[in-house]
């Protein structure tokens, strides 16, 4: 005696719709989901980092751009009013939260001989 599984999908193909196999935009979009590998191969940076800089020099650099983003940030705050300017300067104490950690960061590298 034969049971219909609930667990088999119905196979209703309608014919009508062209295969998808040899369709270049489903076989990327297909990889884009299902082989993230592939996609990050082929991604443009607009901006990128030096691969040749150490860890300690990326660190150095990001405590003085953070540096410049809170200096931006601290100044927009003292022209706004409000809740505006209060959200401004939630934006300065994550910055300094940030740029106290890449400080501390900083300090387990060994001192660099002038």
């Amino acid at each position: 005696m034969d049971t219909a599984n609930k667990n088999e999908p119905i196979s209703s193909f309608d014919s009508a719709f062209p295969s998808l196999q040899d369709c270049p935009a489903a076989q990327r979009a297909l990889d884009y989901y299902l082989k993230p590998g592939v996609s990050e191969t082929q991604e443009h940076r607009f901006f990128d980092v030096n691969r040749n800089i150490s860890g300690e020099e990326a660190l150095v650099h990001a405590c003085d751009l953070l540096r410049c983003a809170a200096a931006t940030a601290h100044e927009s705050a003292n022209r706004l009013e409000g809740s505006s300017r209060d959200l401004a300067f939630s934006v300065v104490h994550m910055i300094d939260l940030v740029k106290a950690m890449l400080d501390r960061s900083l300090d387990s590298y060994p001192a660099r001989q002038a």
